[in-house]
């Protein structure tokens, strides 16, 4: 098993796609030999993570394919990790993506995968973390992160993008709802997309406003206006993305504040390993139907059991 992991990972290292794939089934589904590949990844090779969060219908994946024709026509190579809805039935992903990404399916240059939220808050994969450096340790020059868009909870991927992009649009609802929203906290560019349509205008000025008045000290967040369908301002947002890295000084505190986190997420993966929520969906199911059922009560004895 240790010759075949190892191998895996010189062939992930070296640019294969199909083994790139395995990899991440392999960590995902926490198969035989998950963990030796994990422990021996390494952190020579970095490509820079992008994380694209925003409410619904923000056009998250019309920017992601926009962005895709930006960066391949200047040769870079690029993954793509796509958080899609789960299925309600089989936990799997709903793989729209394929329908929006249909261009890139077939180039050497970019590689795609779907992730299903399996329940998980936050827009994104419980595996995200260990399925987001298996693949920096491939050759890319990004890694593109989409989470679903469920809302102030995907503040989880500030915590695992280098640089997090929030999509927004006129639509999205009452403007100063939408600046007082916790998902605004996170972004390291704004961007204002379907800038065609009403009231586009008035959210850029309120949001160049607010980020004008939190800047202080610090260098202003970059708002930018883009029709993705139509690929206008993906060249700007393409050259805000890379301004921000070319300035982009991690402090120690950050960096020891995601590793603490990621850490974290590990033990409690660790931890929760044992427990089959099918299993617990069927114990629950029994002790409901007993009198005076006390879901605390329920718990503890359940968890005694593991």
């Amino acid at each position: 098993m240790q010759d075949k992991i190892k191998q895996l990972l010189t062939e992930i290292q070296a640019g294969s796609f199909l083994a790139l794939a395995k990899g991440i089934t392999l960590v995902e589904n926490d198969l035989p030999g998950y963990g030796q590949l994990l422990q021996s990844l390494n952190t020579t090779h970095q490509p820079k993570v992008v994380g694209i969060t925003g409410p619904p219908g923000a056009g998250k994946s019309t920017l992601v394919n926009a962005l895709l024709h930006e960066w391949t026509k200047k040769g870079c190579k690029v993954a793509v990790i796509a958080v899609d809805p789960s299925s309600p039935f089989n936990y799997g992903a709903l793989l729209g993506d394929r329908i929006r990404l249909a261009d890139f399916y077939n180039n050497d240059n970019v590689f795609i995968r779907s992730l299903a939220t399996r329940g998980a808050l936050g827009g994104l994969n419980p595996k995200i973390i260990e399925i987001t450096d298996v693949v920096r340790n491939a050759p890319f020059d990004y890694i593109l992160i989409e989470t679903v868009g469920v809302g102030q909870s995907e503040v989880e991927i500030a915590g695992l993008a280098d640089c997090t992009i929030v999509a927004l649009v006129p639509e999205a609802g009452d403007e100063i709802q939408t600046i007082k929203a916790g998902i605004m906290e996170i972004a390291d560019i704004f961007v204002v997309n379907k800038a065609d349509r009403d009231a586009a205008e008035s959210l850029y000025r309120n949001l160049k406003i607010m980020v004008h008045e939190k800047s202080r000290d610090k260098s202003e967040i970059p708002v930018v206006k883009t029709v993705a369908t139509d690929n206008k301002g993906i060249s700007e947002l393409s050259e805000a993305i890379i301004s921000y890295f070319d300035n982009f000084h991690d402090s120690n505190e950050k960096k020891l504040q995601l590793l603490t986190e990621k850490c974290w997420q590990l033990i409690q993966h660790h931890k929760m390993k044992g427990i089959d929520k099918r299993a617990l969906a069927m114990s629950i199911k029994d002790a409901y139907t007993k009198p005076n059922f006390n879901l605390y009560s329920f718990t503890d004895t359940f968890l005694k059991t593991y």
